[in-house]
């Protein structure tokens, strides 16, 4: 190390990751509670300190991994957050990412060995450090982007139904859509196709089921609903 970088304060970098899934009908958040200082007893997003020889976008996908067991998730970096006394213990400056993951598919015993649950956005309980800020910065980037980018099928199932799809985006955008409006707008999308499968858990008639062709949006990326 250089006098120069020797002559300057030296600060922790962590990483925080805001996990969404899709419980039940309802947009959720695993969160963790704290076993330790500082913010013993609050509730938190998951994170860690970036490792010696580790970049910051591997660190995310290191934390992600261990709590859920899932690799190659879609994932999008929110921001730096630095007040100097955003964290009690140390003066840390944190990269907080977001993370869209299937509900289906996670690992539930990494889930509780961490003490995590989900936890429906509309239920939050206190949080500690400047966690709700990067929640809502989260929130704010995935509804941005909900319309015109098919970020939101990494929330669904592989095989989901027509109405699924819709209460997906009436829980992110938080407004009701026009059924009839919305379906046009779907049936404009050639990357989500019609299958032959029926869902007939919700009724005797059935859904049909509907999925996304990531092969067909690569070939042509236009998106709208």
């Amino acid at each position: 190390m250089t006098d120069f970088y020797k002559s300057n304060p030296q600060f922790f970098v962590g990483v925080d990751c805001v996990i969404f899934g899709l419980n039940k009908g309802e947009l959720s958040i695993l969160l963790a509670k704290r076993n330790f200082e500082p913010e013993k007893g609050k509730w938190s997003l998951m994170g860690g300190f970036v490792q010696e020889g580790e970049s910051v976008d591997d660190a995310a996908k290191r934390v992600l991994l261990e709590l859920t067991g899932l690799n190659d998730v879609y994932m999008e970096q929110v921001g730096a957050f630095g007040a100097v006394d955003r964290d009690p213990g140390e003066r840390v400056i944190s990269v907080a990412y977001y993370a869209l993951i299937n509900f289906d598919e996670y690992d539930r015993i990494r889930v509780m060995e961490h003490n995590a649950q989900w936890i429906s956005i509309h239920e939050m309980p206190q949080l500690g450090f400047d966690h709700p800020s990067m929640i809502e910065k989260a929130r704010e980037l995935i509804r941005r982007k909900l319309t015109h980018e098919p970020i939101g099928f990494n929330l669904l199932p592989k095989l989901f139904t027509l109405t699924q799809l819709q209460s997906l985006y009436e829980t992110i955008l938080g407004e009701n859509i026009d059924k009839r409006n919305f379906r046009k707008r779907i049936a404009e999308n050639c990357c989500i196709e019609k299958t032959d499968q029926i869902d007939k858990t919700s009724s005797r008639r059935g859904a049909t089921l509907y999925k996304f062709d990531d092969r067909a949006y690569r070939r042509d990326p236009k998106f709208k609903i």
